[in-house]
């Protein structure tokens, strides 16, 4: 079925808001007007880090205020001290909030005090929040049941609490039976709890897990042989439980093989409560004999027989049944925040992981105006007689144009009674490793490309300074020719660019700061005439990769050299904020922007776009803005997709992963391809996600191999320029420990000049997805090496024929 543009228009494009935007009809995710997930959990469950999800009826139904708050306090630091990320779970005015703040968890705990927050499970979902939607917002905690529905949306699956309910004593009469035991059977999400409180029907309980189909084992702790399902306030029973687990590792293998059957039902592991808190069975026994006596007597019956069941006990026990609670609820998040840690390393292992998951393409720390990082030293050059000889710019097969720095890094360093701190104290000074090296995002990506065998002419400007002789000895040394940089006279009153940044002692940018005022000079103080486009006339570059630290007109500039010489364009984002340059237009010249409205397929003026993920919601965002999504040349490319209505969210959930739609990030990509019909996203340590259109009669729309790949085919009947849409997610390249990872420095642009590298081959063979797996070993070495953009690519070069 084929979508048409009235249809595509009404049910899925317009009105989209991001970074959660939803883009097809029918499409669901972590982020609507009914769920909020933080920020914190989206990013944990998306790379990967152990989340574990706390309910919060405990704090609305449970304990009194304050001390609920104090409770939600403790239990989120043990998450956090056994390294995870808390997921407290709630609805504050209709809205369901995954991963709450403290200000939030306060505002819901405080509705304690006069009860006035619902209960909610399953059933009461869509009450809370339609109430809030017509008007009448009401807070609501969540109960077992309603907190795995959540915490799956949002994809947690360990979820630690205090008791499960079950089936409840006479309830072959009243049918009394809790929702926690039928959400098990029909939700994958594991709970850890301390069982069953004993005034519940405990066989009868797990006779119906094992008819829901959901696991049910108990640790040891410490015991031998079989065990008892605990009782919540008492470690044993009586009823022995159906299966027995030695330690957190077995149970995280449980969990992980499940999820890889699938099975769609979820898991119960009962943790008994801490012995040194325990209630002897026998006591506990006449306690819960007594309660359950006189809530018969009373009448207290449904939803109101646990409360004061409940109740009696705690009065009837003389407050041990209050001690052994909170005991075992922090004990049973210690757990599950240990499950949850030993889950994320089997799923590491998955995805090709050892110590540490090497991103093929790792997030560059830039901010909205950052530029280049650290490079190739110049103070410690590499050796001439070890580096690829300068090439004469008589041919070329890549053109680079780009920035070209000189780099400071600043690595703290304390001394050996501070090393327990990471970052270096403000307003004074601090003992640190300073490095001088070669930056620039347009310098990396040239040497990458040469060091694969590629004929590069790269094109920068610096300034007749200091830094600007030792950028250009720099560029000798490692083989790349300066013929391309134009260098300023001193009355142009510019510098040769520089960026320091302070890195802490583990390496991780704190702040940077960046002088880059000569990439952002205007056209006309530019030599294109005389300088540049003799060489371009010369050496004949079959590809242009343009960087974004060039202002808007100088960008149109590049790319108009491009189409008048038949070249194929390639962009580098270089920041959010930059990346938005493509499709702006610039104010003080009154250029056109680089994409316009009729810049799509044939007509497109970017062949190739290498974004991160943020760089491609802004690249989107900024076309968005720019209504080029309203134009009826994006509509028809559109239109031609055949895109079906049905089955959208499944199929690129399919072809990319749940937390990738959620993002929105496959959409994005096929929003833009009319415009860019070939995008490489950079997911860190995800990998990366290739969109592409094909063009019309390519083998791999009919090649089998390749069907899994192929999400959508052309109208037979179409007269388009493209023959399918092709979308395929590549993992990472390999992994390094965390000793192994040298700098981060360098490998994004290093993927992008080896791409570019293999597609300027002439006559090759190679597609770009065995190129891109060239382009991922070659970010590996990059991360291995201190000096930015390694060597070892040179090794490479076989793979790719040059």
């Amino acid at each position: 079925m084929f979508v048409s543009r009235a249809s595509f228009c009404s049910r899925s494009w317009r009105g989209l808001s991001l970074p959660r935007a939803r883009y097809f009809h029918g499409l669901s995710g972590s982020q609507s007007k009914f769920l909020k997930v933080s920020e914190e959990v989206r990013d944990a469950v998306a790379t990967g880090k152990p989340v574990v999800a706390l309910e919060t009826t405990i704090y609305t139904h449970g304990f009194p205020y304050p001390d609920n708050i104090a409770l939600a306090q403790l239990l989120e630091s043990v998450v956090r001290a056994n390294g995870g990320v808390p997921a407290t779970i709630g609805i504050l005015g209709g809205i369901a909030r995954v991963g709450m703040s403290a200000e939030e968890i306060v505002e819901l705990a405080s509705t304690a005090e006069n009860k006035s927050a619902l209960k909610v499970s399953r059933r009461d979902l869509g009450y809370i929040c339609g109430m809030g939607l017509a008007g009448k917002p009401i807070h609501g905690g969540t109960t077992i049941s309603g907190t795995m529905i959540l915490s799956q949306l949002a994809g947690i699956k360990i979820f630690g609490t205090g008791g499960l309910g079950g089936v409840h004593r006479g309830a072959e009469n009243s049918m009394d039976i809790s929702a926690d035991l039928t959400e098990l059977g029909r939700t994958p999400v594991t709970v850890i709890s301390s069982g069953c409180k004993s005034f519940l029907d405990i066989p009868r309980t797990l006779e119906y897990l094992e008819t829901e189909g959901v696991c049910v084992g108990t640790f040891a702790d410490g015991r031998e042989g079989s065990v008892d399902f605990p009782a919540f306030f008492t470690r044993d029973s009586g009823v022995r439980s159906p299966r027995v687990i030695q330690n957190e590792a077995e149970a995280a293998a449980i969990v992980y093989a499940q999820s890889q059957l699938p099975v769609s039902s979820g898991i119960h592991f009962a943790n008994p409560v801490p012995l040194e808190a325990s209630v002897p069975k026998a006591e506990m026994d006449r306690v819960i004999e007594e309660a359950i006596r006189l809530a018969d007597v009373e009448g207290y019956h449904g939803s109101d027989n646990t409360p004061f069941v409940l109740a009696k006990i705690k009065e009837l026990s003389g407050g041990k049944s209050v001690v052994a609670n909170r005991a075992l609820i922090e004990s049973n998040v210690q757990r599950a925040t240990r499950v949850a840690v030993e889950l994320a390393k089997l799923e590491e292992l998955d995805r090709g992981g050892a110590a540490r998951h090497m991103p093929a393409f790792p997030s560059i720390p830039r901010s909205n105006e950052d530029t280049p990082k650290p490079q190739i030293s110049v103070s410690e050059p590499t050796p001439k007689e070890e580096a690829p000889l300068s090439k004469s710019p008589e041919n070329s097969d890549v053109l680079v144009a780009g920035s070209l720095a000189i780099d400071l890094s600043c690595d703290y360093t304390p001394f050996g009674d501070e090393r327990v701190q990471v970052a270096p104290t403000p307003h004074t000074s601090n003992p640190a490793i300073i490095g001088q090296s070669l930056g620039g995002v347009g310098h990396n990506v040239a040497l990458a490309a040469n060091y694969v065998g590629s004929d590069v002419l790269f094109c920068s400007v610096v300034a007749d300074d200091l830094s600007g002789k030792a950028a250009l000895a720099s560029l000798e040394t490692e083989g790349l020719s300066t013929a391309g940089i134009q260098i300023l006279p001193p009355t142009s009153g510019t510098r040769t660019a520089q960026y320091i940044c302070i890195n802490d002692a583990k390496k991780d940018l704190l702040v940077a700061m960046a002088d880059m005022g000569i990439v952002e000079l205007p056209a006309k103080e530019l030599d294109f005439d005389g300088f540049w486009e003799p060489l371009i006339e010369r050496t004949k570059p079959k590809w242009f990769v343009v960087d974004a630290n060039w202002r808007p007109e100088v960008l149109e500039k590049w790319t108009s050299l491009a189409k008048k010489h038949g070249a194929r364009v390639a962009f580098e984002p270089v920041s959010t904020a930059k990346a938005r340059r493509l499709f702006a237009s610039d104010a003080n010249s009154g250029s056109s922007p680089v994409i316009g409205p009729a810049q799509t397929i044939p007509n497109h003026t970017v062949s190739l776009a290498c974004p991160n993920r943020l760089e491609l919601s802004s690249m989107y965002m900024a076309a968005r803005e720019a209504l080029l999504f309203d134009s009826p040349s994006w509509w028809s490319v559109i239109d031609s997709m055949g895109l079906s209505q049905s089955g959208s969210r499944e199929r690129l959930v399919y072809m990319t992963s749940a937390a990738l739609v959620d993002e929105g990030l496959p959409q994005q990509s096929i929003q833009l391809l009319p415009f860019i019909p070939c995008i490489i996203t950079k997911l860190g340590e995800t990998g990366a996600l290739l969109t592409q259109l094909l063009p019309p009669g390519d083998s791999r729309l009919s090649d089998p191999d390749y069907a899994p790949y192929i999400l959508a085919r052309a109208s037979p009947s179409a007269d388009v320029a493209f023959g399918g849409v092709y979308m395929r997610l590549f993992p990472p390249a390999a992994n390094l420990s965390a000793d192994e990872i040298v700098s981060v420095n360098g490998a994004g642009d290093t993927l992008l000049g080896v791409v570019v590298a293999g597609l300027a081959k002439e006559d090759s063979s190679l597609r770009i997805e065995d190129i891109l797996s060239v382009a991922q070993e070659a970010s590996r070495r990059t991360l291995a090496n201190a000096g930015g953009v390694s060597q070892e690519l040179t090794g490479l070069r076989e793979r790719l024929g040059l």
